[in-house]
């Protein structure tokens, strides 16, 4: 299947399984609801109409999950043993959001019996539709009902170079029903080949045909309502995603290394706000602590105030506790020769800067949590590349390490969780964020913050 086809399919199953879900429920309740007078339950339990708040929950939010988990990305070659272990993860993280909603927003699961059985069933159901989904397509492959027929057009030396590249999974869903060279036949001969092949689409792998030959043939192509597909790869790029995109009424080729706007980043914007005011109301008494321990033990204001990159190096003020003492700033020039850390940035296991508190506050890493009003501000995420001062930006002369700069920065990372201050090297500092940036998703940033709390209990690499 190619392109929108594929789309509608795999909003189809969403829409199924989170209809399945719902059924799952409703079927642990009966089947709850059945047993009511025998041991060890012998309790009746209240109606559906109690439970209907987990609707709510499970619906929308299981095929979500599922899609992070990479569920829908259905494969000839897929097998069932890996759909489970995808829906497993998915439901760690659906038992957290319930967990969540119960705890936060009061609200009463009647009987617990009911969700271990929902569990089962729903995995049950999902399973079985995953494997009838596979069945069918293995069947529509042998019957070959999902090979589209298309022609292909452009150089001689193109074409057999698209054809190579073309993947198994691919191959399956293609028909090439004949060739067209672009650079010895007039676009007329394309036209009768559109007729008498009765093809709906055709893929140009044009990169070095002539610009106007093409613009012909596509034209041709629009005039007959045939789909025209114009392979952009002769654009080698190492990183960048092409995409297209629009700008008022032109057609854009955009080629992209960060995450496009989707809803996951929505998610990921709302999950910010909401957890960094939850983080500051929550604490706000050690807030205060903190602040006025700060204030009697050392000399100079209560937050450090610094400077520092956001996304695209555009500098904002960034907030923690003082941690050193009150001119540590002035004093950094001196000690740069005992600089532990390599590249731009600096790092001393052993700060004579740091005050006693200040070296508690560091290891705990609540030193940290002023930037929770960073994140509500909307200059920080709770997961992203560290923020730099911008002197230090200043002297990044690499553009592979600037790089780090295309995502909004963060408190923690996977420099935070794989070491911190251990890693004496900035360049395996950057290819860490780079990482992170090549391959995020919802899902990465709850790993991300699931592993930060034992790294923080643990003050590991904290200096």
């Amino acid at each position: 299947m190619l392109g929108r086809t594929q789309e509608l399919n795999v909003q189809w199953q969403k829409f199924l399984d989170g209809l399945l879900l719902g059924l799952a429920l409703w079927l642990a309740h009966r089947l709850r609801l059945s047993v009511a007078e025998l041991p060890p339950f012998e309790k009746t339990i209240p109606e559906f109409v109690h439970f209907r708040w987990l609707l709510l929950v499970i619906v929308p939010l299981g095929p979500f999950l599922l899609d992070l988990q990479g569920f829908y990305a259905q494969k000839a070659s897929g097998d069932q043993s890996h759909a489970a272990r995808q829906m497993a993860r998915a439901a760690i993280w659906l038992g957290l959001a319930v967990a969540g909603c119960s705890y936060f927003l009061r609200l009463e699961v009647p009987s617990r019996a009911v969700m271990p059985l929902f569990a089962f069933l729903a995995a049950g159901l999902l399973l079985l539709r995953h494997g009838l989904g596979l069945r069918m397509l293995h069947h529509q492959i042998r019957r070959a009902a999902l090979r589209e027929p298309v022609l292909l057009a452009g150089s001689l030396g193109d074409i057999a170079q698209f054809r190579q590249s073309l993947s198994a999974e691919e191959l399956l869903s293609l028909e090439v029903v004949t060739e067209f060279d672009l650079d010895t036949r007039p676009v007329s001969e394309l036209t009768e080949l559109l007729h008498r092949h009765s093809v709906s689409r055709v893929v140009f792998a044009g990169g070095q045909s002539p610009l106007h030959v093409l613009q012909q043939a596509i034209g041709a192509c629009e005039l007959e309502g045939v789909e025209a597909w114009l392979s952009a790869d002769f654009i080698r790029t190492a990183i960048a995603r092409p995409v297209l995109d629009t700008f008022g009424a032109r057609p854009m080729l955009v080629f992209r290394t960060t995450p496009e706007v989707s809803w996951a980043l929505l998610v990921k914007a709302c999950m910010d706000r909401v957890g960094a005011a939850l983080g500051l109301l929550l604490t706000a008494p050690l807030l205060l602590l903190i602040a006025l321990a700060v204030k009697l033990t050392s000399r100079g204001p209560v937050l450090f105030r610094q400077q520092r990159g956001g996304r695209h190096g555009r500098p904002f003020t960034f907030y923690k506790f003082r941690s050193m003492v009150w001119d540590a700033e002035h004093r950094q020039a001196e000690l740069a020769p005992f600089n532990q850390m390599q590249g731009p940035v600096f790092k001393l296991e052993e700060d004579p800067r740091v005050t006693p508190l200040g070296r508690f506050l560091r290891r705990s890493s609540l030193d940290e949590l002023p930037q929770l009003w960073n994140v509500l501000r909307g200059e920080m995420s709770l997961v992203g590349p560290r923020p730099l001062p911008v002197y230090e930006i200043a002297q990044i002369q690499s553009s592979a390490q600037r790089r780090r700069l295309s995502m909004k920065p963060g408190l923690t990372c996977l420099w935070q969780i794989r070491g911190r201050s251990e890693i004496r090297s900035f360049e395996e500092w950057v290819r860490l964020d780079l990482e992170y940036i090549d391959h995020w998703s919802l899902g990465l940033d709850f790993n991300i913050l699931l592993q930060t709390v034992p790294v923080v209990l643990r003050g590991a690499g904290a200096r």
